[in-house]
């Protein structure tokens, strides 16, 4: 069901999310047989830690900062505990049609490595199965942000813990938005508005969208309630449960996005093809859209928008209770067999400490799962980080929900791109609760 093998999908997989969409469902099943992690000289056994991750780097010619980051915090790791973390990295021509959660999936099951670099729905997934250790007992975690606990956290267990929260927002061309008095949307209406006032004025397709990143729009509205209404515990143990649905969550998203394609504000033709940023980009760029939608990250980068020609600001997105970042993360997990599990523990302490958090953060300018750790981020960030440190978010991705959020809802949209109706989608997330329930 996946179908992260685009390259950019592979290069934005650490920045994004989420994993930005590696949504692989493949189950735990025979595979190759673990791999030695001891490499044993004449003069002592020099233990060697396996990191398996997705490839950063598909041109050799540019520089990656996150691999960078995540350096610096492995070396401190190496130099204070005397042992070697070795890289694995996962690469489309090596593993041809298998996306990166497949492999994953199959290097846990079958203990290849130490310490794995997750995406949401795997942390669910192999959660569930009880293949990843408990990392609860670490020092670093008193330091944790509670939206870090509360996205990783499966059967009780704290499962994965990232060195970074993605956040996703609507990067906006204030420049235009000042040229026909537009206020920067907070609700759906004033969005819908926005849009009309732009079409109006010869903008043709006022929102930029691909094919990844249209679910944010739908999380944002469908979970703005639920995470910031005091009743997110009992809410979630009634969508387990079955109590409520997903889909009555959900609809209002579907609905949303629904009217922008039949007003033609988002060219569903076009998102269904348009990769993430190169899609919608240039015209972004080359001020024809006012809006597209991305993540933190892309503000600071200047391949992607950290150097616009125009006056730029990132918020959130519309809801019901104002504009709303949307959070999701990757997370380190170390497997519950793994050959090296206290050594690999402790390198994750070190490399998930404060100290370590701090340089990784200061070196990328991201959100750190700590609450100890902050970095000043750009201007145009502003608006969007001064909702985050305020605790006004929803999660993309929660390991705490049965049903997978982040990649089942992107699928599902692109259903809805492609022609199904609303009803039909909602029917689809029917079934797939109904499938949770049996399990």
């Amino acid at each position: 069901m996946k179908e992260n093998e685009s390259k950019n999908g592979r290069r934005l997989a650490v920045l994004c999310l989420a994993g930005l969409t590696a949504l692989g469902t493949a189950g735990c099943g025979n595979g190759v047989s673990g791999n030695s992690n001891v490499i044993v000289s004449e003069e002592k056994e020099e233990i060697v830690i396996n990191f398996f991750s997705p490839m950063e780097k598909t041109d050799p010619d540019v520089e990656n900062v996150a691999r960078t980051a995540s350096d610096l915090t492995i070396i401190m790791a190496e130099e204070k505990l005397g042992v070697e973390v070795a890289y694995d990295t996962y690469t489309a021509e090596n593993y041809q049609d298998k996306t990166y959660d497949e492999v994953t999936i199959d290097r846990v099951c079958n203990n290849m490595d130490d310490i794995y670099l997750l995406n949401p729905d795997t942390v669910l997934k192999l959660g569930e199965e009880g293949r990843l250790a408990d990392l609860s007992g670490l020092g670093c975690v008193e330091n944790l942000r509670d939206v870090v606990k509360t996205a990783n956290v499966v059967d009780g267990k704290l499962v994965a813990i990232p060195q970074e929260i993605v956040s996703y927002g609507l990067f906006i061309n204030k420049d235009m938005f000042d040229q026909y008095e537009l206020d920067l949307p907070e609700t759906p209406e004033d969005f819908l508005e926005c849009c009309r006032v732009f079409q109006e004025n010869g903008i043709e397709t006022p929102v930029g969208a691909n094919r990844w990143w249209l679910e944010t729009f739908v999380f944002a509205q469908a979970y703005a309630d639920l995470y910031n209404g005091g009743n997110t515990e009992a809410e979630i143990a009634a969508l387990n449960s079955g109590e409520r649905k997903y889909s009555e969550y959900m609809r209002p998203g579907f609905a949303f996005l629904q009217e922008l394609i039949d007003c033609g504000y988002i060219n569903a033709e076009k998102a269904c093809v348009s990769e993430a940023i190169e899609g919608e980009g240039p015209d972004f760029l080359a001020q024809k859209t006012p809006i597209v939608m991305a993540y933190w990250g892309a503000a600071n980068t200047e391949t992607s928008y950290g150097n616009p020609d125009f006056n730029m600001v990132v918020i959130g997105f519309p809801s019901s209770r104002g504009q709303m970042p949307v959070l999701s993360m990757t997370g380190f997990g170390i497997g519950s067999e793994a050959e090296h599990l206290e050594e690999a523990m402790a390198v994750l302490d070190i490399m998930l400490s404060d100290e370590a958090l701090q340089t990784y953060a200061e070196t990328n300018r991201v959100i750190s799962p700590s609450k100890n750790v902050e970095v000043d981020c750009v201007p145009a960030l502003e608006p969007l980080n001064d909702k985050i440190q305020d605790n006004i978010y929803v999660l993309g991705s929660n390991a705490g929900m049965r049903v997978e959020q982040w990649g089942n809802t992107c699928l599902i949209v692109r259903e809805l791109l492609n022609g199904a109706t609303v009803d039909e989608c909602m029917a689809a997330f029917d079934r797939l609760q109904e499938e949770s329930l049996q399990e």
